[in-house]
């Protein structure tokens, strides 16, 4: 298993930040790497956990699910619709108000991928979690774009 962690601090409140990310269905509005996305279903009884939207990257398209949902310090979901060599791929969103700067918050994004536990599966882990952190990186841009430019 390999992780890769990509932080930027945003001059937002963590509860915009937290509501911007827990609209789960909403990503596309403002992730500029995510062409489309929408609720297929919501968790047992309403529940957040379970939860899974379908989003479009390009021409491909994925099923994230809630794994963990934690207000206002962690969403985390798994990643599935990628090819079945990848056991698993999950991204997790960590917010902390940022040390000595109010109003700002410290988001970090950690993906996660699991594919097996030979040599040239562990590479490989590591060369898709590089991949990962530019599309992370994009992501935490468009976040920040999102809340540092909101208009009142």
């Amino acid at each position: 298993m390999a992780d890769i962690q990509r932080t930027r601090t945003i001059a937002a409140r963590i509860g915009d930040i937290w509501e911007t990310l827990a609209d789960f269905g909403s990503i596309s509005s403002w992730a500029g790497n995510v062409d489309h996305s929408c609720i297929l279903f919501s968790g047992p009884d309403g529940a957040a956990v379970g939860t899974a939207r379908r989003v479009q990257v390009n021409r491909d398209a994925f099923v994230e699910r809630i794994t963990e949902f934690d207000p206002p310090r962690a969403l985390g979901y798994d990643i599935d619709g990628l090819p079945s060599r990848l056991r698993r791929v999950r991204n997790r969103w960590t917010l902390a108000a940022a040390a000595g700067e109010s109003g700002r918050t410290s988001v970090t994004l950690t993906s996660t991928v699991e594919i097996g536990p030979h040599a040239t599966q562990k590479l490989a882990e590591h060369v898709l979690c590089r991949f990962l952190a530019r599309q992370s990186e994009a992501m935490l841009d468009g976040l920040a774009n999102r809340l540092e430019h909101a208009r009142v």
